[in-house]
């Protein structure tokens, strides 16, 4: 971010005051406030801080207008189409794509530490069958914080982080469906040990699908970051107490939880699956979202940055089809989506509302097409965000000068009283 030679003007109580003007590398424009309290008694109000820019950042660029996603300035488009996810992973907490000796490097210690603590097995046989995955997730990576010392080394730590998240992942669905526990194999690449751990049982040969393999990799790099969302930035602000690495990721795997923001997919397949159920008359339902007294909204559609066709819909789109196609699988959802979509786009109330779909309107298909269960839905979009949240949290604590977050407040409570 650097200093614009403008100034931006407001008048309070007939004085002047001066706020600098900032341009970011993408000359996106900000008014600088943080000299504003302390000169006017004044603060801004921001309800969901929609328009308020809580941090400098290196890592990601969103252009909502033109459908624009970029990792350290790559777009999207072309790490999904050339990249590992290890790959995007050292790019997003590192800052550079790996070359081929530090690529070897970062996936051989990956696989080496992707066991966790044979204690920490006691924890899943503490938890009711019926727990949700994401509350399991949680507890086990803020639990990995008593096993493993912040003396360690940041790096050694992420190391242990990205390598055991997809561990612990599996092992609390074996534990959900009352299966044995599938250890990693130090053989398998990143995506095929995860697929390994779910679903392949003892005394069975379990080969990996390729097709698998490769739709996994695609979602999770598309999932890898999305600037200051809600979990991450529940991340930077947990992290700003310098809170340690595996807390800040607890917690950003607990704000991820909510349906409005990494159950999203989840409420997408329950939306096609009550479309289905009712016949498949999407048209019914698409009258519905378009009455706003009927209650009904269509899950998938529109997004808080997006005023455009989110990419990572797009490269989806094309996704669900081919492992469909590959699987020799028909799923009537996935007809009832591609006809939502058809109508979406053509639809003048959906087209004037920007209404496009977005990368959960697909990505719930796929996870559904790969055999994994709606309520791990949350979980793979968590292990795909960690890398983006270790990046963020990483870079603000690298940060020159950097400070707790302490939102202000509008009082409107009650005035001083007495309990005379």
């Amino acid at each position: 971010m650097s200093s614009d030679t403008q100034v931006a003007k407001l008048v309070l109580e007939g004085k002047e005051v001066e706020l600098p003007v900032v341009t970011g590398s993408e000359q996106e424009k900000a008014i600088d406030i943080r000299k504003l309290r302390a000169e006017t008694g004044y603060i801004t109000m921001d309800s969901g801080y929609g328009n308020t820019g809580s941090c400098e950042s290196a890592i990601t660029f969103i252009d909502g207008e033109k459908g624009i996603l970029r990792y350290r300035g790559y777009p999207i488009e072309e790490l999904a189409a050339r990249c590992s996810f290890l790959e995007v992973c050292y790019l997003l907490i590192y800052g550079e794509l790996p070359d081929a000796k530090t690529k070897e490097e970062f996936e051989s210690a990956v696989t080496r530490h992707t066991l966790i603590h044979e204690d920490m097995k006691k924890f899943f046989e503490g938890y009711p069958r019926n727990a949700h995955p994401m509350a399991i997730l949680a507890s086990m990576f803020c639990s990995l914080s008593t096993y493993y010392s912040s003396d360690a080394g940041l790096d050694q730590n992420i190391i242990r982080l990205m390598a055991k998240a997809p561990t612990i992942a599996a092992f609390s669905y074996k534990k959900s469906v009352g299966q044995p526990i599938i250890y990693p194999r130090n053989n398998l690449d990143y995506s095929s040990n995860f697929l390994s751990m779910m679903f392949a049982v003892p005394a069975q040969d379990y080969v990996v699908s390729p097709v698998l393999r490769d739709a996994l990799n695609l979602l999770l790099i598309l999932h890898a970051d999305h600037e200051q969302n809600c979990s991450t930035s529940t991340v930077r602000m947990v992290g700003s107490s310098q809170a340690n690495l595996f807390a800040s990721m607890s917690a950003g795997v607990l704000a991820l939880w909510g349906p409005l923001h990494g159950g999203a997919n989840q409420k997408v397949i329950e939306m096609l699956q009550r479309i289905y159920e009712d016949g498949s008359d999407y048209k019914k339902y698409v009258a519905l979202a378009k009455d706003k007294d009927s209650g009904f909204r269509l899950m998938g559609f529109g997004h808080r940055v997006y005023k455009n066709f989110d990419p990572r819909a797009q490269i989806l789109r094309k996704a669900a089809e081919g492992v469909l196609a590959e699987l020799g699988l028909k799923d009537p959802l996935l007809d009832i989506a591609k006809a939502l979509e058809e109508v979406a786009l053509d639809d003048p109330y959906f087209v004037e509302k920007k209404l496009y779909p977005n990368v959960d309107f697909y990505s719930g298909i796929i996870y559904r097409a790969m055999g994994i269960p709606t309520e791990m839905f949350t979980v793979m979009f968590a292990l795909g965000r960690l890398p983006g949240w270790i990046a963020q949290w990483k870079e603000m604590r690298e940060e020159a000068g950097s400070r707790i977050y302490r939102p202000r407040q509008i009082y409107t409570g009650a005035t001083q009283r007495s309990l005379s």
